[in-house]
């Protein structure tokens, strides 16, 4: 099991005022661990693709989606993953949900998680593993802020509830080369 370094102080704030608090933590795990994880979930998860309604017709999600609940059912690497996590994090989380982005062709647009769907005052943590992807954080009303951030293997991001409300994140396709790409986001639903 990997260990976290309990000592390490190299968390980023990148947003803590009256908008909420993004951190960036860019080393949660080793390369070995995040690629041990990354081939197991890669292999293992109940990868699937959706279809969407946007702009009156439907579409393909440009990426594939799989889910866990975070309980004593979680196959594999999960359960390492997720004590991992809610250790730096300093609590429990009730669902843990994956995207694959396979290229830079895959993507999710500028979006906020669901409110209605979250337990209010919980933050949301995204674990990536694989290839470095650039997130986009936008706030949404002024004073404008525009973050780009590369998510690096074996990092961790977490945004509050709060951010929700008043940021959109997220990751823009590319043309330049990049492998794949998993983020694992481990959330408190209601």
């Amino acid at each position: 099991m990997a260990q976290l370094d309990l000592f390490a102080n190299d968390v980023r704030v990148l947003v803590d005022d009256r908008t909420g608090r993004i951190t960036y933590r860019p080393n949660l795990v080793d390369d070995a661990t995040q690629r041990r994880w990354f081939e197991s979930l890669l292999a293992q998860a109940p990868w699937r693709s959706e279809r969407r309604v946007m702009y009156d017709r439907e579409v393909d999600v440009p990426r594939l989606v799989a889910a866990y609940p975070a309980d004593a059912t979680q196959p594999g690497v999960v359960p390492e993953m997720r004590s991992i996590v809610e250790a730096a994090c300093e609590m429990p989380f009730t669902s843990i949900g994956l995207n694959l982005y396979r290229d830079g062709r895959d993507s999710v647009s500028p979006h906020n998680d669901h409110l209605n769907e979250l337990r209010p005052g919980y933050p949301i943590a995204l674990l990536s593993l694989g290839s470095t992807r650039r997130m986009t954080i936008r706030s949404k009303t002024a004073p404008r802020r525009n973050l780009d951030l590369d998510l690096e293997p074996g990092s961790l991001l977490v945004m509050s509830y709060a951010t929700q409300r008043t940021y959109d994140h997220g990751i823009p396709k590319t043309h330049d080369p990049v492998d794949a790409r998993i983020s694992v986001a481990f959330r408190v639903r209601l």
